[in-house]
């Protein structure tokens, strides 16, 4: 795995401990925030690993649909998180008459979390060096 790759990757992990963290403060709109870019972090590190980069949140939701949705190597549904999160993110950011509820904010946070896990064990299974049982 690229180094930067695992750096993304932990910065996921912190991204999540903040939303929680911030959950239990009643902060929901920067937890939001937060679960959001747990999950922008690890689309961000499976295209890095590939050796892509993008400076937008729209190519990098793009990229990683075409590389990893669309193509089915992770579940679509992984995408359409991405995507449903950065709308919330947005409304929570900027919108100042709409509230987002707290089980609102934890079911990103456990999208998160799970999107997480399938991309530290897709990139897991990628380096793992075949077996006879692979074969």
């Amino acid at each position: 795995m690229k180094a930067e790759t695992a750096r993304l990757l932990d910065k996921a992990q912190h991204a999540i401990r903040a939303a929680e963290i911030l959950l239990d403060a009643d902060e929901r709109d920067f937890a939001a925030g937060r679960a959001y870019y747990a999950m922008f972090y690890v689309a961000e590190a499976l295209l890095v690993e590939r050796g892509k980069r993008f400076r937008k949140h729209s190519a990098v939701h793009a990229a990683y649909g075409d590389q990893f949705g669309k193509s089915g190597i992770l579940e679509p549904k992984y995408h359409r998180w991405l995507l449903d999160a950065f709308d919330r993110r947005i409304v929570s950011d900027y919108d100042t008459t709409g509230e987002i509820s707290p089980h609102e904010v934890r079911e990103m946070i456990n999208r998160a979390k799970e999107f997480l896990a399938q991309a530290a064990g897709f990139l897991g299974r990628r380096r793992r060096p075949a077996t006879r049982s692979d074969r």
